[in-house]
């Protein structure tokens, strides 16, 4: 009897040891870069009005490879010329129509499709580099020092360097300030889209009224770093269901990065923290790969050609004709799965644990 007792005891062990080895290689993979990736197709299109007006243009956005996402076979159909660009500060990629007289006034269409294949991006946040990094940043960076100073919506006063203060009272690195800082906005503001004043980044009126979209919680969490001498930069986008397999995308998606000297930049998603609660640890530092991002930066100068106010983000088309907006652009987005997406489960901590 005490035999079988011992050998049931021992069976016991062997099991929960093999349980955690296997914890330990997952952990281990996870490690190794083994993330979670998806692909598809997306279509982006864009119906421009009859405009009778001379000298009009259309610019839209270009999604570009990075690290973290791959963009081939793009391939853009239109009856009006058009030809790539890019912006000169933030380095942002578009395609800008011109049409001539007798097209403008009738009205054309514009179709962007392309390939992406999107890869789940996290940061080590226990890296050796991390350990009490300093704040400050390479002296000569033009790039990063505008990410230190105030776009128009998101100015660094008074108001917001004294709440920013508040929160990081305590926190003596560069890392711990931002957390602290992501904290106070995943748990203070609320996503809602009713009445009047969101979705325009407008930190000010986010700040007081502790709601809005994706737009508004990133413009509160970027004027606070900035503010707390942490370089920090907008990226927008498209989130794509996690869910579904295909269908429409009904607009866009905007998230953040901030950046720690010795270590790079950092992304963080504080609307979608505040929305699921339980993957608030995983937003700071990894966002999934349910997304495709398309340009940096607020306050757009697209190129010489446009006459108009610079753009506050660039996601939506934007037209012009001898200066003024055009309105009333009609678009659709949407998406398809692709074969390629990788079934690695996405953790609830992530890697930024």
């Amino acid at each position: 009897m005490r035999q079988a007792r011992l050998l049931s005891i021992l069976a016991v062990l062997c099991f929960c040891a093999g349980a955690m080895l296997a914890a330990r290689g997952t952990s281990s993979a996870a490690a190794a870069g083994q993330r979670h990736q998806r692909s598809f197709l997306f279509r982006y299109e864009v119906t421009v009005p009859p405009n009778p007006e001379r000298g009009a243009h259309l610019w839209i956005p270009v999604p570009r490879s990075d690290a973290h996402q791959t963009i081939r076979d793009l391939k853009i159909t239109s009856e009006a010329s058009y030809k790539m660009g890019g912006d000169s500060l933030y380095g942002d990629t578009f395609a800008m129509f011109s049409p001539d007289a007798a097209l403008a006034a009738a009205g054309y269409r514009v179709v962007m499709t392309f390939h992406v294949t999107r890869r789940e991006y996290g940061v080590n946040l226990h890296a050796p580099a991390l350990r009490n990094a300093p704040a400050r940043i390479p002296s000569g960076d033009r790039l990063l020092q505008r990410y230190l100073e105030p776009d128009k919506l998101v100015p660094l006063n008074a108001t917001i360097a004294e709440l920013a203060k508040e929160h990081t009272k305590g926190a003596a690195t560069a890392l711990e300030k931002a957390r602290e800082l992501f904290t106070y906005v995943a748990s203070t503001m609320r996503y809602d889209k009713s009445g009047d004043g969101w979705g325009r980044g407008d930190e000010m009126w986010a700040c007081d009224s502790k709601r809005g979209n994706c737009t508004d919680f990133h413009s509160v969490l970027i004027g606070m770093l900035r503010s707390s001498g942490i370089p920090a930069r907008f990226e927008i986008g498209f989130q794509i269901p996690e869910d579904k397999r295909e269908g429409e995308i009904p607009g866009y998606h905007c998230w953040a990065e901030f950046y720690v000297s010795g270590a790079g930049w950092i992304p963080v998603d504080a609307s979608e923290a505040s929305r699921n609660p339980a993957k608030r640890e995983y937003f700071f530092g990894t966002v999934d790969a349910d997304r495709v991002m398309f340009t940096y930066g607020r306050d757009i100068q697209l190129s010489a050609e446009q006459k108009g106010e610079p753009l506050n983000y660039f996601i939506y088309p934007y037209a012009e004709a001898n200066g003024q907006p055009i309105k009333n652009l009609q678009t659709r987005f949407s998406f398809r799965e692709l074969s390629g997406s990788n079934p690695v489960e996405k953790s609830a901590g992530g890697l930024g644990l």
